[in-house]
């Protein structure tokens, strides 16, 4: 018997010390007061950066009222695209916030939040293109020159559905779309809501916008494996901003308001 009930005490302790070290992202996040995220601020108009050098957008002001609603306070963490797997892995922040696609294939790395909105790929192209090319279909072939940024789910696309193409991919957005007003590339590949700002933005009259989105892209918040309570924590917010109005309000302000843009360089 006290051979079993010492088993049985092990078994606890193992099982609160294994608790403990699963604690998720949220509750350290409200034990340490403040929320660490993780984004790349290029993504007009989700995360970018203002010309007084503050991070700004529509995913921003989600994860304000997510902090808000946690009682901390919110820090971005500013981390390249390509990199900011990684960096939740060891720790850099507590999740990902960067307009990130929820993907199979990073499934498979990451656990996801409910979508928060969802978009699809569309095409910029150059002005003397418009009337032959239609769809993503008539760039693949080697004729035709493509870009976008690299680590996204627009470089993913470009390399499976225009595979044929030649493609070159860049570090941040501005500096692909800039290779087509330039007359460099023939096409930049990217999410609707980019695109629809960029073609006046940084098309100088130069691009076409082909707003038919050809993908579908559910974007949601990436949180390390195994971390449900953050998951459900987060769910039942979005749940909640969904219902009282708040979500309603932030979208609006960016995707149907165009004040913003006199706040950008």
């Amino acid at each position: 018997m006290k051979k079993y009930l010492s088993m049985l005490l092990v078994g606890v302790t193992a099982l609160v010390a294994v608790s403990a070290a699963q604690a998720g992202a949220i509750d350290d996040a409200v034990k340490r007061g403040t929320l660490k995220v993780g984004m790349d601020p290029t993504y007009m108009p989700f995360e970018m950066t203002n010309k007084r050098g503050e991070i700004i957008g529509f995913e921003v002001d989600i994860l304000k009222a997510m902090a808000k609603a946690m009682g901390v306070k919110l820090e971005m963490v500013s981390t390249g695209y390509d990199g900011i797997i990684p960096a939740l892995m060891t720790d850099k922040f507590d999740m990902i916030g960067s307009g990130m696609t929820l993907t199979q294939e990073r499934n498979l790395r990451l656990n996801f939040s409910e979508p928060f909105i969802v978009v699809g790929q569309t095409l910029l192209i150059r002005k003397d293109l418009e009337g032959t090319i239609k769809s993503y279909k008539d760039l693949n072939t080697d004729d035709y020159r493509i870009t976008s940024k690299l680590g996204t789910t627009g470089e993913m696309v470009a390399k499976k559905l225009i595979s044929k193409a030649k493609y070159h991919g860049y570090d941040n957005e501005q500096e692909a779309v800039l290779d087509v007003v330039n007359g460099k590339a023939d096409a930049f590949i990217y999410d609707a809501p980019y695109n629809v700002v960029a073609v006046s933005k940084v098309g100088a009259g130069k691009l076409v916008f082909l707003d038919k989105p050809f993908t579908y892209e559910p974007l949601a918040f990436g949180l390390k494996k195994g971390d449900y309570d953050s998951i459900n924590f987060i769910n039942n917010f979005l749940h909640q901003i969904h219902e009282d109005g708040t979500y309603d309000r932030i979208h609006d302000k960016w995707f149907k308001d165009t004040a913003w843009l006199k706040d950008m360089e």
